[in-house]
């Protein structure tokens, strides 16, 4: 071989070594967010894996939806299943704690844990990464978690020799719901198994266990609750179990395998996936799963906070939708059956409200092999409850959040031309679910197209819901050439109009004999389902239709009065109330963007022609909303939509209408940023002259042309390509001025 050619190769084979060995979860920072309203996970996990496994806190309200909050230095054990960033609270399933000294069964009290198996602990103790976690508690023991998708593994090494050592396994305690229905049995000296039943948010969900260890259970010691039970096998409520081992032991492994459909199935998982005791190589894997994920974007930044910020947004977006399903595919759906996943994987944990908006657009881009498996599993779920799912979660529907925004993400992927799903399977789940009956108002909607505020809590903005998704179907009956779907569901996406009083130029409830409600306080927001907005104001949802922003732009009058409206939407001050929502954070005048409904208004100046006032207001989004701090998310991270807006608006785009593929300008925030797409195609956003005072894009190049329009279309991104920004720090004001050159909907 020629010596040139020789030293080429080898070359080009180091190259793509270092390439591949690249480590991304070292800017991972699981504990952004894990302070103030961010309600993060904090523990071990793999991308959109089953498992979370990490440490749980006593449940006290709000910010400890996930289980964990920053603020806290008790731990009460280690739980294998835990939400990410919601604002409400499940899950903590299958408590497990190691401790020393005589058999207690008590969980303690915030105030008072002595004679109870809790343990202090100090973050300087904690070691955190994407799929490990461990922490050496105040008892002197320390603990090392992994996972796998559906297996997590524990180590445990304890401080002395010859003292009483013990697990507890407390079936009892959830993260703010205990059990109605659990077991707890003794298989042999390494092995029990069990299961946990919770009627909580998730209104039944079904988790069944099976516990090895690597050295002998001396003994289980069964309880109820705190009621000793002379029974190796135990069936009733708030079930506890302690595993008595050997004084002598210095340390032992123990994996923990989940189902929702029986022990037998949780036994395959484990079989299957942690078939060893090695939890470095299950940290190993996970790492390589990590970076997998991580690296399909690439970001070129010196500046550490910025990476650490940018790679811990998309750890954030990778932990839900979690699998449902076990390693045979078989799941226990929302009818309780057990069902299989034929082709694929089926999930769940879908924050549909939130996530519609900006993490399934991310999506369509990042994860396009994924998508045909969440919409799959969404119709999995229409087949076992007869409408789409609202916000699933383990197996049950919540029905938490208003409309029924599973359609904007089904007609998102088929607009796009993702696979992987029948499409007319899906367009027929997306009709139906749009006249079911028992969904929340729809009668009210067929009959008289709104639904009188009197009549059901929360409805202007559960209509408002309703019209962005019946955009989405009208937008797929056109593409199928269905014109009398297309007809009527565009009819319907306009219906958001019924509720705008011209008087007052506001988004105003509207009663059951036509008559608009009087008084009314557009500031006030009553949360709790008792108002008549979902977490917002009148403000916020007269800017509310992103299906069509030029129709709501008519509404107001034109370009004009509808930019000093949107104007005054960052500048008005005001009380919203005694009984206003807590999830409105991150308040810009009215502007909230702690919490979803307002995350694409920002955007909306674009429409009306004065891009750089999106420039204005999303760059400050960017720099002071999102911080490398413990408080670093400025509201709930809701299952990645936080972060998802923070990575699409730092790469420089956002998708206003969540159906329709065209990403809106911004202010991009970095010199270069990579996306690796399907087919091995890549998309470079850079730009030039970019700093803390250039946010204004001056203007634009694809692919080395001049560019003139404030968007791009998403088959441009998909094509692969370069994407280029020239910064400055005066606003051309020209740019997107011109109506033909703004973000727009086809109807």
């Amino acid at each position: 071989m020629n010596s040139k050619l020789l030293v080429l190769l080898i070359g080009i084979c180091f190259h793509f070594n270092i390439m591949e060995a690249k480590d991304y979860t070292r800017y991972v920072d699981p504990y952004i967010g894990a302070g103030g309203h961010g309600h993060v996970f904090v523990g071990a996990s793999v991308p959109f894996g089953a498992i979370q496994v990490g440490p749980q806190n006593i449940h006290k309200g709000w910010d400890w939806c996930s289980g964990y909050h920053y603020s806290d230095s008790i731990i009460i054990g280690f739980a294998h299943t835990h939400l990410n960033g919601t604002g409400c609270t499940d899950m903590g399933d299958v408590q497990v704690m190691p401790f020393m000294g005589k058999v207690r069964t008590k969980r303690g009290e915030q105030n008072d844990i002595s004679d109870s198996y809790a343990s202090y602990y100090r973050h300087e103790n904690e070691t955190v990464r994407p799929n490990y976690y461990s922490l050496r508690m105040d008892n002197g023991i320390k603990a090392e978690l992994s996972a796998t998708e559906r297996v997590a593994i524990h180590h445990y090494r304890f401080p002395g020799q010859n003292e009483e050592k013990h697990i507890m396994i407390n079936l009892k305690e959830g993260n703010g719901f205990e059990d109605y229905a659990s077991g707890l049995k003794k298989i042999d000296d390494y092995t029990v198994e069990g299961y946990r039943f919770v009627k909580g948010w998730s209104p039944d969900h079904r988790v069944f266990f099976v516990l090895k260890t690597d050295k002998p259970i001396k003994d289980l010691l069964l309880f109820e609750d705190n009621t000793p039970v002379d029974s190796k096998d135990l069936n009733s409520k708030g079930v506890k179990g302690v595993l008595v081992l050997d004084n002598a032991l210095s340390d032992i492994s123990l994996k923990v395998a989940i189902s929702s459909v029986g022990c037998r199935n949780a036994a395959l998982n484990m079989e299957e996936e942690i078939p060893h005791w090695n939890l470095k190589k299950v940290c190993e894997e996970g790492q390589k799963k990590w970076n997998k994920e991580l690296g399909r974007i690439k970001l070129s930044d010196k500046d550490e906070a910025n990476q650490k910020i940018f790679y811990t947004a998309l750890y954030h977006t990778l932990i839900a939708p979690t699998l449902y399903c076990d390693v045979n595919g078989e799941y226990r759906g929302h009818d309780h059956e057990i069902h299989k996943a034929e082709n694929g994987v089926n999930y769940s944990t879908f924050s549909l409200w939130d996530t519609y908006r900006a993490l399934h657009p991310l999506f369509t881009i990042t994860q396009t092999e994924r998508v045909g498996d969440f919409i799959n599993s969404m119709l999995s779920i229409y087949d076992q409850q007869g409408k789409l799912p609202v916000w699933p979660l383990f197996g049950g529907e919540t029905d938490q959040t208003p409309g029924y925004n599973s359609l904007n993400v089904i007609a998102d992927a088929y607009l796009k031309n993702i696979k992987g799903f029948d499409a007319q399977r899906a367009f027929q789940a997306c009709v139906q679910s749009a006249v079911y009956p028992k969904q929340k108002g729809i009668p009210y909607v067929l009959e008289q197209e709104y639904i009188p505020c009197e009549r059901l809590g929360e409805a202007t903005s559960i209509a408002m819901e309703y019209a962005i998704g019946d955009w989405g179907v009208a937008a797929m009956a056109q593409k199928m050439g269905d014109k009398k779907t297309f007809d009527l569901f565009l009819k319907r996406s306009k219906y958001y109009k019924h509720y705008f009083d011209p008087d007052i130029k506001f988004v105003r409830p509207k009663k059951e004999d036509g008559t608009w409600v009087t008084p009314y306080n557009p500031l006030i927001s009553v949360h709790g389902g008792q108002g008549y907005f979902s977490e917002g104001t009148g403000w916020q949802y007269s800017f509310y239709a992103p299906q069509c922003p030029s129709d709501l732009i008519n509404l107001y009058g034109g370009d004009k009065p509808f930019l000093q409206k949107l104007d005054s939407l960052f500048t008005i001050q005001g009380d919203m109330g005694e009984h206003a929502s807590i999830d409105i954070t991150g308040l810009i005048g009215q502007y909230a963007h702690g919490n979803e409904p307002s995350h694409h208004m920002v955007y909306l100046y674009s429409y009306a022609g004065e891009q750089w006032k999106t420039a204005e207001k999303v760059r400050y989004i960017l720099k002071n909303f999102y911080t490398d701090q413990v408080d670093g998310i400025i509201g709930n991270e809701d299952c990645g939509q936080m972060s998802a807006w923070y990575l699409l608006s730092a790469m420089g785009f956002y998708q206003v209408n969540p159906s329709w593929g065209v990403y809106a300008f911004g202010s991009p925030l970095f010199k270069k940023v990579t996306i690796e797409l399907a087919d091995n195609k890549k998309f470079t956003i850079e730009t030039e002259n970019n700093s803390d005072e250039n946010i204004y894009i001056c203007a634009i190049e694809l692919n080395g042309k001049p560019y003139s329009k404030t968007y791009i279309q998403h088959e441009d991104i998909m094509k692969g390509g370069t994407l280029k920004f020239i910064m400055g720090k005066e606003p051309n004001y020209q740019l997107g001025a011109a109506p033909e050159t703004r973000p727009y909907t086809p109807f």
